[in-house]
């Protein structure tokens, strides 16, 4: 009985530590008296964890302010130097690095290119970037290991959490990836692995257009296309994570030829690569550059040297006047906003959160296209009850989404190292 009354008191004191800490990180500066109001717990309470959190650098003064009638009160506030996390975006053509001050600010950045498919494909290689890319960061910012919190990878696919981290791949190439394994093979910071549109969906709620709703959907487009989940506020991940496979519902039956296998799948009309394939199917002397109509350049979209990003953005900035290119941009915001309204009907969220670097492209030219045709396919009252925007976080947001794996598990502990 004696045990678990000390069990139970450690948990306690842990709770309240949690509480106040993720407090002070989203509502700070704050003092002692508002974090009493902000928690609930007794002045006794936040007085004792709030003394701990000092003594253990965790928190510092952040100023005064004047109180009705009586002394100053002191500001507190989370230390951004008292430790650091490190986020890992493995996307599609590229391995990004960054590494954070506790709040989130970035210090030091790596980049490699990748080839598409890489980590299904082959694996290792893509590992030792990401080992590389966490050497370099530590080294460049003057870190010591010691205070690096976590590291977070954001990974495309489905990432099953259990005794082993496997991941699955977005396409037809190699399954069940131990990445978690392959990466202990040389660091041991502690690792948090997810799916990359779930951790950017995570920060987006944090600090960006998610901020203040419980409900949201933040519906990613780049090369690939996915979405984040957020019900009640928490990330929904279905049975075995694999919820948020937006990208492969089916828009079309018997349609395009989609890279995961199936045919007819959104990603297959609205992801970056489909949107650039139709526009080179437009006849000759349709397209941009061989009119001399505009700034996209000669030979079409994707001439030489152009990388995807380039050439889905030269066809955005054409649609303002190329016929083809404005064409295929409304029948992408046509076959986009049936995928919305299907996430609307199913899930009624308060907010429809439109991200990625292409789903931003998209959005600026056509974001008012998106909404009608998300209007003649969704039920009309979810519809009127859901916000559609875009993500505030920048189209380069996954290595920042996944900085804050660590740091929820930082905040859920109490800022347990």
């Amino acid at each position: 009985m004696g045990q678990m009354n000390r069990r139970t008191v450690r948990d306690l004191r842990r709770g309240n530590r949690s509480t106040l800490l993720r407090q002070l990180y989203f509502q700070g500066p704050v003092s002692r008296q508002e974090l009493g109001a902000l928690t609930g717990l007794s002045s006794g309470s936040v007085s004792n964890v709030v003394g701990e959190l000092l003594a253990d650098a965790l928190v510092e003064d952040a100023g005064s302010v004047e109180s009705d009638g009586g002394r100053p009160r002191t500001l507190l506030r989370v230390a951004p130097g008292s430790g650091h996390l490190i986020g890992v975006d493995v996307g599609e053509t590229h391995v990004r690095v960054e590494l954070f001050d506790l709040m989130l600010t970035e210090l030091a950045r790596w980049e490699h290119p990748l080839t598409p498919g890489g980590l299904e494909r082959d694996p290792e290689p893509v590992v030792g970037h990401i080992l590389t890319g966490l050497e370099a960061v530590v080294a460049k910012s003057g870190t010591e290991p010691e205070t690096v919190i976590g590291v977070g990878v954001g990974v495309p696919g489905v990432v099953e959490q259990g005794d082993e981290v496997l991941v699955h791949g977005p396409t037809a190439g190699r399954d069940a990836v131990p990445l978690e394994r392959l990466l202990r093979t040389g660091t041991d910071l502690p690792l948090f692995i997810d799916n990359g549109a779930t951790a950017q969906g995570q920060a987006e709620m944090w600090f960006g257009a998610g901020r203040g709703a419980d409900n949201a959907v933040i519906a990613l487009i780049g090369s690939g296309v996915g979405a984040a989940i957020v019900t009640a506020g928490a990330p929904y991940r279905g049975a075995t994570s694999s919820a948020g496979e937006w990208g492969h519902t089916v828009v079309q039956v018997g349609g395009r030829a989609c890279r995961c296998g199936a045919v007819g799948c959104l990603e297959a009309y609205v992801g970056a690569q489909a949107v650039l394939d139709r526009y080179e199917r437009a006849a000759p002397g349709d397209r941009p550059g061989e009119r001399g109509t505009d700034g996209v350049g000669e030979g079409g979209a994707e001439g030489a040297g152009e990388d995807q990003q380039t050439a889905f953005a030269a066809i955005v900035a054409a649609a303002g006047t190329e016929t083809r290119a404005r064409e295929v941009l409304e029948e992408t915001a046509a076959y986009l906003g049936a995928g919305i309204a299907d996430l609307i009907n199913l899930f009624n969220p308060e907010r429809i959160i439109l991200g990625g670097w292409a789903g931003l492209l998209l959005g600026g030219r056509v974001l008012p296209r998106i909404r009608a045709a998300t209007a003649s396919y969704a039920l009309h009252r979810p519809y009127a009850q859901t916000e559609i925007g875009l993500a505030e976080l920048g189209p380069d947001a996954v290595a920042l989404g996944a900085a804050t794996l660590p740091l929820a598990h930082f905040l859920a502990t109490g800022g347990a190292r």
